[in-house]
């Protein structure tokens, strides 16, 4: 086989490992659940250009959304048209990926108890990762270093009514916040858990759950 007889074969077996290449890329985010967040880094077996190549062609062509830079989702569809995961969901998935913890706090830790109605265009989260800010279409999340302490509590329920009382301020505690958090408290399945973490609280917010358990 001469030279140039052997260059034209390996072009031809380029295009088809590129061609596989593809099709496997294409059909294991094709598999993917409705509803998945999904990131660039997430293929590191893959040439990165490729990869972006790949997610913009799914992106024009409708099954991914693009929600930032190198972060997707795979929308839900509805009769509706097209719902995205929860700004919730985004920020677990972030930190899944970083190998780190996130928990909402301010405007965000009382609007996901319930404590207010008032949906934030700023979701904050103290993480155990590094700080950042991710820019979405409509909102943005904010990622704020948190220190240990806040990541102690056994129970996701005390550790998010921490961060929502720190916010809400002990003289704006009234009757109708007291009432949502007892539901919250008579929900609560690990009874023991809770009882440990309650011990936790500062002085303040203890004296307010604390004859609730």
């Amino acid at each position: 086989m001469n030279f140039f007889a052997f260059e034209k074969l390996s072009k031809f077996q380029r295009s088809m490992d590129a061609d596989r290449h593809n099709i496997t890329l294409r059909e294991r985010i094709e598999a993917l659940p409705e509803d998945s967040v999904l990131f660039r880094t997430d293929f590191p077996e893959y040439h990165s250009e490729f990869v972006g190549g790949t997610l913009a062609e799914l992106t024009q062509e409708g099954m991914l959304v693009k929600l930032a830079q190198g972060i997707y989702a795979k929308p839900r569809r509805s009769r509706f048209g097209l719902v995205l995961p929860s700004v919730d969901k985004i920020a677990q998935a972030i930190a899944a990926r970083d190998n780190a913890e996130v928990l909402p706090s301010g405007m965000t830790a009382l609007n996901v108890l319930g404590l207010s109605t008032q949906v934030p265009m700023k979701y904050s989260y103290l993480t155990t990762g590094s700080e950042r800010i991710i820019k979405l279409k409509n909102q943005e999340i904010r990622l704020k270093r948190g220190v240990p302490k806040n990541f102690c509590y056994e129970t996701k329920l005390i550790a998010l009514l921490v961060q929502a009382l720190k916010t809400l301020k002990q003289q704006n505690v009234g009757e109708e916040e007291l009432q949502v958090i007892r539901n919250l408290i008579s929900r609560e399945p690990d009874r023991s858990a809770l009882a440990k973490d309650v011990d936790m609280m500062p002085v303040w917010m203890k004296r307010i759950v604390k004859p609730m358990l």
